[in-house]
């Protein structure tokens, strides 16, 4: 006789899904060989992991009600393959551990109850059993490389980002995509920070970090930036160096700039090729 999944996780089969969460939170924070100095804990945890993983599922659990373990684990008769999609044998896939993060979310979710040796983490709340003690994880910094035109003109960018999001529940978590919109100022400078506040990953006990983009320019094929100031670098031949000359110069609104050069252009270390340089315009 195959064993009884319900009876694993505590609860009846009338049971509804929130209540199978909450079993299986319960019996996985209990059972988790960090927390349980019992020689059948690990066992426990594992046997608590494949019942939720199988209940949690509708189509399994639909499945497991009308043929039981063996006509989940064995698969569906022919006769009733027609019926659900479920064509082939169920197989757990052994690691407790793996329901366990997903359903707390983060990578190691256990590191909130327990410390390295696995001692319980005082919460000034009752220890494990309390509410605990909200922290915010430390901020994720990203780089968002804006070209001279972008810092010179202002812009706006979207930029997709991924984060856990936890459910309705408010235990297990959903990894979910979401658009931030930056609104990028004319004159911006290198360095920049933009804050999103607590838009991190989501957990049962801790404050999303903040995420923040860092302002990098991009090298531009024409213009040098320092400070508010933009230099524009020409080579000009040996001749007009010593005759003087004009310059023409597209500016970053696509003007065109006749840059007059009264003095003689003195050559440059050898290393270097005769060149001008000119403040076109303030950024």
């Amino acid at each position: 006789m195959g064993q009884d999944y319900y009876s694993v996780l505590q609860i009846t089969r009338n049971s509804e899904d929130t209540q199978i969460k909450n079993a299986y939170r319960k019996l996985a924070l209990k059972n988790h060989p960090l927390r349980s100095t019992e020689t059948s804990a690990a066992e426990a945890f594992r046997q608590i992991a494949e019942a939720y993983d199988v209940l949690s599922d509708p189509v399994k659990r639909g499945i497991y009600d009308k043929f039981g373990e063996e006509g989940l684990k064995g698969g569906i008769p022919l006769e009733f393959g027609s019926q659900t999609p479920w064509t082939t044998g169920y197989v757990f896939h052994g690691n407790p551990e793996k329901v366990f993060h997903e359903f707390f979310g983060g990578d190691n979710p256990f590191n909130e109850f327990f410390d390295a040796e696995g001692n319980e983490v005082d919460l000034n709340f009752g220890g494990l059993w309390g509410r605990g003690v909200k922290k915010q994880d430390p901020p994720i910094e990203r780089d968002l490389y804006l070209s001279l035109e972008d810092l010179f003109f202002g812009c706006t960018k979207k930029i997709k980002i991924s984060r856990r999001v936890l459910n309705e529940d408010g235990y297990s978590s959903t990894i979910k995509d979401k658009i931030l919109t930056i609104d990028v100022k004319p004159g911006w400078r290198q360095g920049t920070r933009i804050t999103f506040e607590k838009e991190g990953d989501q957990g049962p006990n801790i404050i999303p970090a903040d995420v923040i983009f860092i302002v990098k320019e991009k090298l531009h094929p024409r213009f040098r930036r320092e400070n508010d100031n933009l230099f524009f670098v020409n080579s000009i031949p040996l001749g007009k160096a010593l005759t003087c000359c004009t310059v023409e110069v597209k500016t970053l609104d696509d003007r065109l700039l006749n840059i007059p050069i009264n003095d003689i252009v003195h050559s440059p270390p050898a290393s270097h090729p005769r060149r001008s340089r000119c403040c076109a315009r303030r950024c």
